[in-house]
């Protein structure tokens, strides 16, 4: 069905509510790590991943608006925070990516480049790694294939260039390297999963912020 919709160009919304390692106890059977990449390789169709509530209205409103293809929204069945508390008219997520959290200690030298329910991590990971004076942004990328389209001085603004890059994503590492680089770090998921409770899987698979500030500062 996902692959007739997008071969045909039907404006089909499909909605997934198990994107990740955080789904609890119900263990690897019911955790994606690589379906989100299979549905990004997938042609025509639009992946969106959202961060927290407002990014979810946001993809939604996206969604709506897309009529020459089938669109896949993939929520978190946990809760989340609210990293966000700007939506009204401006649609951020509309461009791809966009600069959740810009460097404070000084010029941008390392980009945190997130997806969905990881992006809280990657907010902290910035936290610990500004508080060592190493000036860190963050990108929320609910979107890759809207942010392909964007204009390369766009692109390259959002992703930093010059900087050391992140990703950090439960789920495998294929295709991060069109966004991180050959050089890139990748904070993530190796195999499948597990059964437990979610704060435990993560730190099980080492997808935490002291990781991900790791995996920078290595990279420095």
């Amino acid at each position: 069905a996902l692959r007739m919709a997008a071969l045909m160009g039907l404006p089909v919304k499909f909605v997934f509510s198990h994107d990740s390692i955080g789904i609890g106890k119900n263990g690897p059977t019911h955790q994606p790590v690589e379906i989100i990449a299979a549905l990004r390789a997938m042609p025509n169709m639009m992946v969106l991943r959202p961060c927290d509530a407002v990014e979810a209205a946001e993809a939604w409103e996206i969604a709506l608006a897309h009529r020459t293809g089938p669109v896949a929204l993939v929520f978190a069945r946990q809760s989340l925070p609210a990293l966000r508390r700007d939506g009204g008219a401006a649609n951020r997520s509309a461009r791809g990516a966009y600069v959740l959290e810009e460097a404070q200690s000084g010029p941008r030298r390392v980009t945190l480049l997130s997806t969905g329910s990881e992006v809280q991590i990657a907010v902290e990971a910035r936290a610990r790694l500004e508080a060592q004076g190493i000036a860190t942004a963050v990108v929320s990328m609910p979107c890759w294939s809207l942010f392909e389209a964007q204009d390369a001085a766009y692109r390259s603004a959002v992703l930093g260039a010059g900087t050391v890059r992140v990703g950090v994503e439960a789920a495998v590492k294929f295709g991060w390297e069109r966004w991180i680089g050959e050089a890139g770090g990748f904070v993530g998921m190796t195999g499948f999963g597990a059964s437990g409770p979610a704060d435990a899987l993560y730190r099980h698979f080492g997808i935490t912020a002291e990781a991900v500030a790791e995996a920078a500062r290595a990279r420095l």
